[in-house]
């Protein structure tokens, strides 16, 4: 049973809508990559959604936040408007920065950093990719900002529309799954994810919701939701 209080602070996070690189699993990270044509539909799916709960509610969301790169810019700008509210960017919701990892995929990481891909294999929450980020770099850079937004906008309903990378940050938080662990979980294009947190406690109020999409979206992860594949890599979070 939901728990909620009136100093309950609901984080709706939604992922941007398809890219071309992720068709491919080519890593974005901070590489500012427009939607692809499937994307903008997918964008624009989500905006019908949320005027629909509008009219059915009245109101959905108090803010509406952004990534300020244009994947994200462009999957929320329906959602914002939808809201009649402002559309804040921000560079701290930005996914983790895959440095030299960035614009390749996987094959072409192992062949041209070996030793830097063996070690993104490991799982190892501290290892920096080289000109990037390590995990818990990133980890740190998200839940700190969650915290902040949890003080500034307490008992509000904020909307965060980010990259797969901050999703699974902010299921980490709360659910306390390592930072070492696999996910079991989906990272979809355009989902709508919910949780919870009431000043003590989170919740996962809903995850993976795409039913406002008339079709399947990607979740390209090697890591497969619910049961990972024996000899499948790490999920390169081409996000």
């Amino acid at each position: 049973m939901t728990r909620t209080t009136a100093t309950t602070t609901t984080l709706t996070l939604i992922r941007h809508g398809e890219t071309d690189w992720n068709r491919v699993k080519r890593i974005q990270g901070h590489t500012d990559i427009p939607l692809s044509a499937e994307g903008e539909r997918q964008a624009v799916l989500l905006g019908e959604r949320i005027a629909r709960e509008v009219t059915a509610h009245g109101s959905v969301f108090d803010h509406v936040l952004t990534s300020d790169l244009q994947r994200a810019v462009q999957t929320a700008e329906p959602v914002a408007q939808a809201c009649g509210l402002p559309l804040v960017r921000t560079a701290r919701l930005r996914e983790r920065h895959y440095g030299v990892f960035e614009t390749r995929v996987p094959d072409e990481i192992q062949a041209d950093f070996p030793q830097d891909y063996a070690r993104w294999q490991t799982r190892d929450p501290d290892f920096t990719i080289p000109d990037g980020e390590s995990m818990r770099g990133f980890y740190t850079r998200i839940t700190d900002f969650v915290t902040q937004l949890l003080g500034d906008y307490a008992g509000q309903r904020v909307a965060l529309v980010a990259h797969g990378g901050v999703l699974d940050c902010c299921y980490r938080l709360a659910t306390g799954l390592a930072l070492t662990e696999p996910r079991a979980y989906p990272l979809l294009n355009a989902s709508v994810n919910r949780l919870a947190y009431d000043g003590e406690r989170w919740q996962v109020l809903s995850w993976g919701d795409v039913t406002h999409l008339d079709d399947a979206v990607r979740d390209e992860s090697n890591d497969k939701p619910v049961e990972v594949a024996a000899g499948d890599r790490v999920d390169p979070r081409v996000v």
